[in-house]
C-alpha cells in the first residue's frame, strides 16, 4: 500500500511538473510579442502635453530605435544577448559608435523611458523564475521575477514581469533598484493583435516612481503610443 501510495504521488508530482509553463519560454514568448520580429513600430511619446515622435526596427537581438527632438533625429543600434548587450550610436552617415554604459539610464527628450526602458534589455536577463499567476487589469498573467546578472548596466537589480497567460504580450512591468524600492513602472493600458496570433503593446504607461515611500508613489508619467506595426524601417535606419 504505501509503495502504490508513493508511487501515485510521484506520479503525481512528475505531472505537475510536466505541466508547468517553463519561464524562460513565457519570456521568449514576451521578447517576440514585444520587439515584433520582421515588423515595426512607430508612436509617440507624450509628457505634458508634448509629443516626441519615436520608431523602432527589429530583427531578432537587433533593435534600431529613433526619436525626434527639436526637428532633429537621434538614432541608435542596439544588440541584444542573454544577459548582455552592446549598445551603438548611429551618425547620419550610419556609421556607429560605442553607446556610454552610463548613458543607458538616461531619460529620452525629457520624458519618464529610458534607452534601458525602450530597449527592453533586462528582458534578456537570464534565469527567468515564475512567481505565480496575477490578474493585472482584469486578465490572468504569469508573474516572473528577472535578477540583474553580475556586470550588467542599468538602474534596475530585480524586475518583475506580468505576461498575459493566453496572449503572452507583457502586460505589467516593476524595475526595483538594490534597496528594494520601485523606481519605475510600467503598465500597458492597451494591446493589439498584427497577426498570426500574435499580440504586442499598443498603449502604455511609463510611471516615474519615488523609492523611498511605501507603497511607492508617482512622481510624474509618460504615455508611449505605438500604431498598427508596417514593415518598413524607419526612416534613416539601415536594416541589418
Amino acid at each position: 500500500m504505501f509503495r502504490s501510495l508513493f508511487a501515485t504521488t510521484v506520479l503525481a508530482i512528475a505531472s505537475a511538473a510536466a505541466q508547468a509553463p517553463d519561464p524562460v519560454q513565457i519570456m521568449k514568448g514576451a521578447r517576440i510579442a514585444a520587439t515584433l520580429e520582421k515588423n515595426d513600430l512607430a508612436g509617440n511619446l507624450i509628457k505634458d502635453g508634448k509629443k516626441t515622435p519615436v520608431s523602432l526596427f527589429l530583427r531578432n537581438e537587433n533593435i534600431q530605435f529613433a526619436f525626434q527632438e527639436g526637428g532633429a533625429a537621434q538614432h541608435f543600434h542596439l544588440r541584444l544577448g542573454e544577459g548582455k548587450y552592446d549598445l551603438f550610436d548611429v551618425a547620419p552617415d550610419n556609421k556607429t559608435t560605442i553607446f556610454p554604459a552610463e548613458k543607458l539610464v538616461k531619460p529620452i527628450a525629457g520624458t519618464d523611458l529610458t534607452y534601458e526602458d525602450l530597449s527592453l534589455q533586462f528582458f534578456y536577463w537570464p534565469d527567468p523564475k515564475l512567481e505565480g499567476i496575477e490578474p493585472v487589469g482584469g486578465e490572468n498573467c504569469y508573474k516572473i521575477r528577472l535578477d540583474k546578472p553580475k556586470g550588467s548596466g542599468g538602474r534596475y537589480e530585480v524586475v518583475y514581469v506580468w505576461v498575459h497567460a493566453k496572449q503572452g504580450a507583457f502586460m505589467q512591468v516593476c524595475g526595483f533598484n538594490k534597496a528594494g524600492g520601485m523606481v519605475k513602472k510600467f503598465h500597458v493600458d492597451e494591446i493589439m493583435q498584427v497577426g498570426g496570433g500574435v499580440y504586442t503593446l499598443h498603449k502604455m504607461t511609463i510611471s516615474t516612481m519615488n523609492p523611498a515611500t511605501n507603497p511607492a508613489r508617482v512622481v510624474s508619467e509618460t504615455t508611449l503610443i505605438f500604431d498598427k506595426p508596417t514593415s518598413a524601417a524607419p526612416s534613416g535606419l539601415k536594416k541589418k
